[in-house]
């Protein structure tokens, strides 16, 4: 593979030139993509536009939705099953039945009794992988059994 970056251009622009556009370069469209990404949400009565790649994990409360970054907690609309869906390919996957977290922003993973997995986010906050979600966390980040 040949990185190769020009500086001097008014806009940015990502060409991949590939053989076949494979399911890792698709990833890697989805990923880049991602960073222009932001979604609308809320605290203290004000709306924010918060950058998807800023985004630690998300969590369902008493049905609501919160997005958690490494210094903030937001409010949005969107239910657990449709952030599954949009970020899919931006590296957010289901951790729990309450929970989806973004993969990108995993700094350690440690096995947990029952065979769940704890995770510490690169915030330094700790998460549980329910052992039904800790397979799938696994493929995505490609550590064999």
């Amino acid at each position: 593979m040949k990185i190769e970056i020009v500086e001097g251009y008014e806009n940015t622009e990502v060409i991949i030139r590939c053989s076949t556009a494979t399911q890792d370069i698709r990833k890697l469209e989805s990923l880049l993509q991602s960073f222009a990404n932001k979604l609308s949400c809320t605290k203290d009565g004000a709306t924010y536009l918060v950058d998807v790649q800023d985004i630690l994990y998300f969590e369902s409360v008493d049905k609501n939705t919160f997005l958690y970054t490494a210094s903030e907690v937001y409010e949005l609309q969107l239910k657990l099953y449709e952030i599954e869906e949009v970020l899919s390919d931006a590296g957010f996957i289901r951790s729990a039945k309450s929970q989806v977290i973004n993969i990108y922003k995993i700094a350690s993973l440690c096995p947990d009794f029952g065979g769940r997995i704890e995770v510490t986010m690169m915030g330094g906050e700790r998460l549980v992988v329910s052992r039904q979600y800790a397979k799938l966390l696994k493929q995505r980040l490609g550590i064999k059994n």
